[in-house]
């Protein structure tokens, strides 16, 4: 960290390189579009780059890059917004080859395998559908392995806040994924 601080590229690249895997897996989830998490990823790595010099060590350099892969997430989701949608042909979505997925393959997949794919699959698109704030919050949770605290200061949030963002965006999943977190003998209290 200091000598990527002190300007030693390779000393960056390496940092970098380590924490990848990680922030591709945080702006996958975030922005539920492989293309959009590329430019997401990008973004937050040419950041990173550009901003390691005044990161302060206030926060685990695990917890800041998080934060501005979150914020490059959210930049790149306020942007598609603004982007005209191209219509989807109808055999896409939730049970659909991830992107990425095909081509010549060596041997044919397991039951265990496809059955992953497809839970993640019905995870992403669920997560799709959730409010970005309970998105954010469960993915920094459930996906990142960072606590309440953590998390509040990658949002800006009270850690109470991220409490009742990550209970309420489970609960949307669990509704979402066929799972209702509502009995008969327990109401729903959600507005």
């Amino acid at each position: 960290m200091a000598a990527a601080q002190a300007g030693d590229r390779d000393a960056l690249e390496a940092l970098l390189r380590r924490h990848h895997d990680r922030l591709w897996a945080l702006c996958r989830r975030l922005t539920g579009n492989h293309a959009d998490a590329e430019d997401a990823l990008q973004d937050a790595l040419i950041a990173i780059a550009r901003g390691i010099r005044r990161y302060d060590g206030r926060a685990a350099f695990t917890t800041w890059s998080y934060r501005v892969a979150t914020n490059a997430c959210l930049d790149e989701l306020r942007r598609r917004r603004r982007r005209p949608v191209a219509d989807v042909p109808e055999t896409v979505g939730v049970g659909a080859a991830p992107e990425g997925v095909g081509g010549a393959v060596s041997a044919p997949p397991t039951a265990g395998a496809v059955d992953a794919v497809a839970d993640r699959l019905d995870i992403d698109a669920a997560l799709a559908l959730l409010p970005q704030e309970f998105r954010a919050a469960v993915v920094l949770r459930d996906l990142c392995d960072l606590d309440y605290a953590e998390i509040g200061r990658v949002l800006g949030i009270p850690p109470g806040t991220v409490r009742s963002r990550i209970a309420r965006g489970r609960s949307q999943l669990a509704d979402l994924l066929g799972n209702p977190t509502d009995t008969p003998d327990r109401p729903s209290t959600r507005p």
